[in-house]
């Protein structure tokens, strides 16, 4: 088949959408399928390795700190999108990952050609949207938007039930496949000769839902028992002004540092080293049913994670504990998440633990059997149509 790949961010540009849609074009091409990606051209001093799909790229614009994110950004890769998909040879089938907007423009093309497409629906960005924005009327656009790109699509992939909940209150009614989400347990993998540090990484996006400004105040309380340590911030978000503020509040400023996302090989050693990894779900913001995927790097690193908040993460780590060392998951309460992190730095996990747990990562929840699932979907879409 000749399958699309539509997405604003693409490998080698460092991100979680990046490493899953790369592990679906190696496991369509490892198949004899030819692949096209259809994706934004990467900010200045970035070069992309070669592959084998192709990958064609258009310029966009992006913000302060170099990422296609935003009303702006979107557009300026949607508007030429829905020209570059309407005089693009016809594929067999389009594989697409949000913003909702792309979406609009991936459901009108299709349909004006008659291509089948897969939505991956890894979140509900309406949903997320609701905690960045008090306008009643860019909600509802957006919502509808997403619904749109969602019910017009042949099928639909995604990580969790939680997130086949909220699409249905959107009135998809297509068959919604739960492929999970996985590690690059290629990139991914303990090194038992790095030693230790006194060391909590955050590697990620964080948001007004994701809530981290909670490690920043429950760092302060530990710091109190435990000098040392820091908390280092890799990846970028609209909340940096705020945790910086309470960094200076907790008097833990010169222990927090913020560092630019990366690729998976730069941020390998950063897990190694530390003794825990660390991520937030702010509660009771209409999204709690959201997975925590960067746990998955963090796992197949070796490296333990320390969540904090509701949805299905605490109860996957829990899971987790009773086969290895996977960490520990407590409320959204800053006490709790202080006395969480004295418990790690207490006693952190051997260089054996670790090696035990990034080995049971790569048999239990690696992206190669995730991206396996997803493009099983992606060839059973296309077939269906065919035969329609």
């Amino acid at each position: 088949m000749l399958v699309t790949i539509v997405s604003r961010i693409y490998r080698p540009e460092p991100s979680a959408a990046s490493l899953f849609l790369g592990a679906i074009a190696d496991e369509l091409t490892g198949r004899g399928n030819d692949v096209v990606v259809l994706t934004a051209r990467l900010p200045k001093r970035m070069k992309a390795p070669r592959y084998a799909e192709t990958v064609r790229t258009f310029p966009v614009v992006r913000d302060r700190q170099g990422y296609v994110r935003g009303y702006i950004p979107y557009l300026s890769f949607d508007i030429p999108l829905a020209f570059r998909m309407l005089f693009m040879r016809r594929p067999d089938v389009v594989f697409m990952e949000p913003p909702p907007t792309t979406g609009v423009v991936v459901r009108v093309v299709c349909a004006l050609r008659r291509i089948p497409y897969v939505y991956d629906a890894a979140d509900v960005w309406s949903d997320a949207a609701d905690q960045a924005t008090n306008s009643a009327l860019v909600i509802r656009v957006l919502r509808a938007m997403e619904g749109f790109g969602m019910r017009g699509a042949e099928r639909l992939v995604t990580i969790s039930q939680g997130v086949v909940t909220r699409a249905r209150a959107l009135g998809v009614r297509r068959k919604i496949a739960v492929t999970g989400f996985g590690a690059d347990t290629g990139a991914f993998a303990p090194d038992p000769a790095v030693p230790v540090r006194p060391l909590f990484v955050y590697a990620g996006s964080y948001s007004p839902w994701h809530g981290a400004e909670a490690l920043v105040d429950a760092f302060g309380i530990f710091s109190a028992d435990h000098p040392g340590y820091t908390l280092r911030f890799i990846g970028n978000g609209s909340e940096r002004e705020l945790i910086e503020e309470r960094a200076g509040a907790a008097g833990v400023a010169d222990a927090i540092e913020f560092i630019p996302a990366m690729p998976a090989e730069e941020l390998l050693p950063h897990l190694n080293e530390a003794v825990a990894s660390m991520a937030t779900l702010r509660p009771n913001t209409g999204y709690d049913y959201a997975f925590t995927t960067k746990a998955y790097s963090s796992l197949a690193a070796g490296c333990p994670v320390l969540f904090a908040g509701p949805g299905p993460t605490a109860p996957f780590l829990r899971e987790a504990n009773r086969h290895v060392r996977a960490g520990i998951a407590c409320e959204y309460d800053v006490s709790q998440i202080a006395i969480a992190m004295a418990q790690l730095a207490a006693d952190p996990s051997s260089a054996e633990e670790r090696v035990a747990l990034g080995r049971w990562t790569a048999e239990e929840h690696s992206l190669s059997a995730v991206a396996r699932r997803v493009v099983d979907n992606i060839e059973s879409a296309a077939a269906r149509s065919e035969e329609d």
